[in-house]
């Protein structure tokens, strides 16, 4: 599983908190970035914005003014689990099945957002943002942290740079789109696409 746009309604959270420190920064309309940049990492993201940007991008002051404008909205209004999110989990742990989660993440924010949403302990592995996809890696390193070959596994995503990434590791993948669609190159590579995780639950165990 990732998790941002996936398991948990975060990324419409994270690009309110982009406009507002874009606009305290003096970029408008900064969080249209996102649409380009779901599923980076933060290194990706501060190597997209110095070369789409601004080269002197201030992206540790960037980070700090948006991490706690999100913390702020998330305390304020909470982040809301994604529709059929504890019910595929559960009926994956059902039916005997291994959990990884591939975030790109950082882990005290994934840790947090999980623990808050009761869903940190449905995984039996853990892989953070220090890998960078669509570099398979970051699959790789999940499936490992389970015991689970890669063509044996699913890998559920929101974002393409995530499903390319997945696919790269050989393992079979089920898009549910958040704030953008795949475009044509990755939908030819998915196994599945659904609205919500609800549906994918009818999909794999029908």
């Amino acid at each position: 599983f990732d998790m941002d746009g996936l398991l948990l309604d975060s990324e419409k959270v994270v690009k309110r908190s982009w406009d507002y420190a874009g606009k305290e920064l003096g970029y408008e309309n900064f969080g249209d970035h996102i649409y380009n940049t779901v599923g980076f990492n933060l290194k990706r993201r501060t190597e997209y914005f110095k070369t789409n940007v601004d080269l002197d991008f201030p992206m540790d002051r960037f980070a700090q003014m948006t991490r706690e404008y999100y913390y702020k909205i998330a305390d304020k209004e909470g982040i809301a689990v994604k529709k059929g999110a504890p019910e595929l989990l559960n009926a994956a742990k059902s039916h005997g099945c291994m959990i990884g989660l591939a975030t790109s993440s950082r882990q005290i924010h994934a840790e947090q957002s999980l623990k808050r949403a009761g869903l940190y302990d449905y995984f039996d592995g853990k892989v953070f943002g220090y890998t960078v996809k669509p570099s398979p890696e970051i699959y790789l390193k999940a499936c490992k942290s389970i015991g689970i070959e890669p063509e044996d596994a699913v890998a559920l995503e929101d974002a393409p740079s995530g499903a390319i990434s997945a696919h790269a590791a050989g393992m079979r993948v089920i898009v549910v789109p958040d704030l953008v669609q795949p475009p044509e190159e990755v939908k030819q590579f998915l196994w599945k696409q659904a609205e919500d995780l609800e549906r994918v639950i009818e999909m794999i165990w029908g």
